[in-house]
């Protein structure tokens, strides 16, 4: 990985998006160019309105909840109030967050991913135990958009390409800004062969 350490993913992203950064609304501009820290991190709250997973994507996120935990989310609810922390930790190269899904009353998930830059430019995105993907972010429309361009798996100084149809599917995210302090999301991973696994649709506001 590079050596830059990012304050914040605005930093990351506008770096590699170049001029691709500037025709993006300034909303979203602003929101992802605050500095965080572990002490100060910028906070997200909404509601998943469209929390899904078909038969088969349940059934890998159950076997994948020992090594990547929260990663896959195997429940299925149009009703799910999620917390999102985005921060950093002090000389760490990872930019971090931490999202919390409220399943139910009594059941909550946690999931951290964490993003850094290879030394090649790429951005990527780790989702526990070494496992984590390469990600395409660009502009259209103004918004933000992410694809995954591969995952991988780091063992020890190797990193390894793991086969696409051994992974749940392509991931697609759009942040999509609807004022100053709202913005909708939408995550979708499509499986080349198993079609649509994973689904996740709402609106978040700024803390």
């Amino acid at each position: 990985m590079t050596d830059t350490i990012y304050a914040s993913e605005g930093e990351l992203f506008k770096k590699i998006m170049n001029t691709e950064w500037d025709k993006l609304h300034p909303h979203i501009q602003q929101r992802f160019s605050v500095k965080t820290s572990t002490t100060k991190p910028l906070q997200f709250t909404g509601e998943l309105t469209d929390l899904s997973c078909s038969f088969l994507g349940k059934i890998l996120a159950f076997i994948t909840q020992a090594f990547i935990p929260g990663a896959l989310i195997p429940h299925t609810s149009n009703k799910c109030p999620v917390d999102i922390e985005v921060y950093t930790q002090e000389n760490s190269h990872f930019l971090y967050k931490k999202r919390l899904y409220k399943i139910s009353d009594k059941k909550t998930i946690q999931f951290i991913s964490y993003m850094t830059e290879s030394n090649k430019g790429e951005i990527l995105e780790y989702v526990g135990s070494g496992i984590g993907m390469k990600l395409i972010v660009f502009e259209k429309d103004t918004n933000l958009h992410f694809k995954s361009d591969g995952y991988f798996i780091d063992i020890g100084i190797c990193r390894l390409p793991i086969p696409n149809l051994l992974s749940p599917g392509d991931v697609y995210l759009m942040h999509i800004n609807e004022s100053e302090n709202t913005f909708r999301i939408s995550i979708e991973i499509t499986h080349k062969w198993f079609g649509k696994m994973f689904t996740q649709k709402g609106c978040f506001r700024t803390i």
